[in-house]
C-alpha cells in the first residue's frame, strides 16, 4: 500500500504543480505478467476536457481504495474484461467469458469508496457494467447466445440509442437520440435497484443510466473523439466540471 500511494503521490505533486484542474483517476487492466494497463483515449479524453489524468494501480484493499480515492477529484471505470459471473450470483455461461478475479475485486473496492466518497463516478462499458452489479444488479452474460436479433453490439460496429429527456445526455446534447459505437458482448440484464435508465438501443439493451453521482454509458465516447468526433468533448467537459465542484 505505501509503495501505491508513494506513487500516486508522486504523480498528483507533479499534476498539482501544473495545473489547479480537478484530478480524476481512471481504473485500469492488467497483462498476463501484472503490468497496469489502460488505453490512451481515456486520459486524452480527459485532458482535452480540462482534466488531470491520474492513472489508478491495482488495489487490494478497502484502505488503499479509500485512500486513493481522498486524493482524487473524481473517476472514472474504465473499458475491459468481462465481469465474473459469480458477482452476480450466476456460473460461467459459455467460452465467450473472459474475465479478471483480481481486477474484479479491485475495480469493487474502489467502486464502493467511491460511492461512500460522493465524488463523482464515471462508468464506461466495463465499468457500466461492474457499477451495475456493485449496486445490485445482474448482466447478460453473452448478448449474442442471450438476446436474439440485436442491432449488432461489438466489434466497434454503430447504433442508434433513443435518450431520456431529463438525462445528463440529453441535457448535454439537447436531443433524444445518438449515434454510439458498441464492443461489447455483456450487457445489462436486471438494472440494480435505484438506478434510472436514461438511453436504450432500438433492440431494448441499456446504453445508459444514472445514479446518485454517477453517470454509465454502455459505449465508448473517448473512442469517438479520438476518431475525431470531437462532440464528446462537452460529454468530458462535462463530468470534469463536476468533479471541479
Amino acid at each position: 500500500m505505501r509503495r501505491i500511494l508513494l506513487v500516486l503521490s508522486i504523480i498528483l505533486a507533479a499534476a498539482c504543480s501544473q495545473s489547479e484542474a480537478p484530478l480524476i483517476g481512471i481504473t485500469c487492466s492488467r497483462s498476463d505478467t501484472g503490468a497496469t494497463l489502460l488505453a490512451t483515449t481515456y486520459t486524452e479524453a480527459v485532458g482535452k476536457a480540462g482534466g488531470v489524468p491520474v492513472v489508478i494501480p491495482t488495489v487490494s484493499s478497502p484502505a488503499e481504495a479509500e485512500a486513493l480515492l481522498a486524493k482524487v477529484d473524481g473517476i472514472i471505470f474504465s473499458g475491459g474484461e468481462d465481469v465474473t459471473p459469480a458477482w452476480f450470483g450466476e456460473d460461467v455461461l459459455n467460452e465467450t467469458v473472459e474475465t479478471d478475479p483480481i481486477r474484479d475485486r479491485s475495480d469493487s473496492l474502489l467502486a464502493r469508496a467511491a460511492l461512500a466518497s460522493g465524488k463523482p463516478i464515471l462508468a464506461i462499458c466495463r465499468g457500466a457494467q461492474l457499477m451495475n452489479v456493485v449496486l445490485g444488479g445482474s448482466l447478460f452474460q453473452d448478448i449474442p447466445s442471450q438476446v436474439p436479433e440485436t442491432v449488432g453490439h461489438s466489434g466497434g460496429s454503430v447504433h442508434k440509442i433513443g435518450i431520456m429527456e431529463g438525462s445528463v445526455l440529453a441535457n448535454i446534447y439537447g436531443t433524444d437520440s445518438l449515434e454510439v459505437n458498441s464492443f461489447h458482448h455483456q450487457g445489462i440484464k436486471d438494472p440494480a435497484p435505484g438506478i434510472r435508465i436514461t438511453a436504450r438501443s432500438a433492440d431494448g439493451l441499456v446504453e445508459a443510466y444514472e445514479a446518485d453521482r454517477v453517470l454509465a454509458v454502455q459505449f465508448h465516447p473517448e473512442k469517438m473523439l479520438r476518431n475525431g468526433d470531437y462532440r464528446w468533448v462537452p460529454f468530458f467537459k462535462s463530468f470534469v466540471n463536476r468533479c471541479g465542484k
